[in-house]
C-alpha cells in the first residue's frame, strides 16, 4: 500500500540580478523522500491504515513536536498541551461540519498508538499557532492564476511549516469512492492535510493569518481543507466556506477548475480578496489585505505600512512584494514562471523559499494544475533543493 519515491533534490545557484533559478546552474546534491501512500475507505478507516502505515514516524515526530513546543515554550510540553485542551473547544464543530474526519483523527491514534490529544494538535496546527501568537514559524506563499485565453489555470504554494518536520514528507492519495473524489494531499504522518486538490480540478492553498481574530469553537483549517477537497460542486464550495464558523485566521486560495478565489477568514468576517490584475492572477502570504476583524494587538499597526506584521523585519510584505512583482502584469503566467516565482530569494533574510534553519522551512512546494487533465506537481522540501515530482490521477495514469 505504500510507495517510496526517492527524490534527488537539487540546490540551484541564484543570479544576484533577480535570484531565479536554473537546473543547468546547481552546486550540490541531496537527497530527500517523498513517501506516498494509498489510503482507502472513509472515516476511521483511513485514519487507521495512516496510523498503522506511519506508526514508527508518528511516534518520532510526537517526539520532535513536543522537545520543539518545550525549546519554544520554556515549559515541558505536556504542560502546554493540557492548557491548550482546556481552550480549544473544537470538538463540536469537528463533529458537526466534518464527522468523517473526526473519526480519521481517531482511527490516527489507534493505529499509531498515541494518545488522541496528541494527535489532534497535529491536526490543529494553525490553532496552536493561534494559541501561541506564534509568527515566526509559518511563511507560507501563495498563488493562483485562472485559465484564460487557453491557457491552462494554477493554484500553487510554498507550504512552510517548523523545521522539525523535514525527512517526514508525504503525499497521500486517497481513494475514490461514491462520496469522495480521488484526492491528493501534502502531508506529513499524523496529520489529515497540509493542502491538496481532487481529481475533478478542485484544489487549495492557505496561508495563517495571526492578526485576524480567532475562535475557539468554529472548525480548525485542516478539517476545512478537507472539506474543501472532498467538493466537487462550485456553489456548495463557496458556500461552505462562507457559512461555516472559522477557527483560525486563514487566507483560502482556491481554485475551481478555470477559476481561482481568494478568501480571507477570520471568527467574524470571510472577505474576498481580489487586486484586480490585468491577468487575473492573485497572490498571498501571511498578513491581511482586505479583512479588517483584526485583533486588539494588530490594531496600532497600520495594515497598508510595512511595520504592520513584524517591525522591522516585515517579511510577510517582503515576500508578497517578491511574488507580485513577478506574476502582477505577466502576460502569461505558466508553471515554468511559477517555478521560478517559489525558488526566488531577492531577499536571502525573508525569502520565498526558505532553507530548513532557524525553526521553519519550505517544507514542500506544489503547484496544481486544474484544467484538462488535472494535476499535482511537488517537491519534497525547498523547491531550490528539490525538483517537482509529477504526480497524476489514477484515471489519467491508467489511459496512458
Amino acid at each position: 500500500m505504500r510507495n517510496i519515491y526517492l527524490l534527488v533534490s537539487v540546490f540551484f545557484m541564484f543570479s544576484t540580478a533577480d535570484a531565479q533559478t536554473s537546473v543547468s546552474d546547481f552546486s550540490a546534491i541531496t537527497k530527500r523522500e517523498l513517501r506516498e501512500i494509498t489510503l482507502t475507505g472513509t472515516g476511521y478507516e483511513l485514519g487507521l491504515q495512516h496510523g498503522k502505515l506511519f506508526k514508527k514516524e508518528i511516534g518520532e515526530i510526537v517526539g520532535k513536536w513536543k522537545k520543539n513546543t518545550s525549546d519554544m515554550m520554556g515549559r515541558d510540553a505536556n504542560i502546554v498541551l493540557a492548557e491548550f485542551f482546556e481552550y480549544a473547544q473544537f470538538t463540536a464543530a469537528i463533529k458537526k461540519w466534518t464527522p468523517d474526519l473526526y473519526e480519521e483523527v481517531r482511527g490516527i491514534a489507534e493505529g499509531s498508538g498515541q494518545p488522541l490529544n496528541d494527535i489532534m494538535v497535529f491536526n490543529l496546527l494553525d490553532e496552536f499557532w493561534v494559541y501561541q501568537d506564534n509568527l515566526s514559524n509559518h511563511h507560507c506563499s501563495g498563488i493562483g492564476v485562472p485559465a484564460r485565453n487557453g491557457n491552462s489555470a494554477y493554484i500553487a504554494q510554498n507550504m512552510d511549516i517548523e523545521s522539525y518536520t523535514d525527512g517526514y514528507q508525504v503525499l497521500m492519495r486517497l481513494t475514490k469512492t461514491d462520496k469522495r473524489p480521488e484526492q491528493l494531499i501534502l502531508t506529513h504522518p499524523g496529520l489529515i492535510a497540509l493542502n491538496g486538490m481532487n481529481e475533478t480540478g478542485i484544489g487549495a492553498c492557505m496561508n495563517t493569518l495571526m492578526q485576524l481574530k480567532a475562535s475557539n469553537t468554529g472548525l480548525p483549517v485542516a478539517f476545512i481543507v478537507r472539506r474543501i477537497l472532498n467538493s466537487t460542486d462550485k456553489e456548495d464550495l463557496l458556500q461552505f466556506i462562507l457559512s461555516v464558523p472559522h477557527a483560525s485566521g486563514q487566507n483560502y486560495i482556491i481554485g475551481i477548475r478555470g477559476e481561482v478565489f481568494d478568501f480571507e477568514a477570520s471568527a467574524n468576517k470571510v472577505i474576498r480578496f481580489d487586486p484586480q490584475n490585468t491577468n487575473g492572477t492573485i497572490y498571498h502570504t501571511n498578513h491581511p489585505l482586505a479583512n479588517d476583524d483584526v485583533k486588539d494587538w494588530f490594531k496600532k499597526f497600520d495594515p497598508k505600512s510595512l511595520d504592520a506584521i513584524d517591525p522591522g523585519k516585515s517579511n510577510s510584505h517582503i515576500r508578497l512584494t517578491a511574488v507580485q512583482k513577478r506574476v502582477k502584469d505577466a502576460a502569461s503566467v505558466d508553471d515554468i514562471l511559477i517555478k521560478k516565482t517559489l525558488r526566488s530569494k531577492d531577499d536571502m533574510d525573508n525569502p520565498v523559499c526558505r532553507s530548513p534553519k532557524n525553526g521553519g522551512f519550505t517544507f514542500g512546494s506544489v503547484i496544481m494544475t486544474l484544467t484538462g487533465n488535472p494535476f499535482l506537481q511537488v517537491t519534497a522540501g525547498p523547491p531550490d533543493e528539490s525538483e517537482y515530482r509529477k504526480i497524476e490521477f489514477t484515471a489519467r495514469s491508467q489511459n496512458k
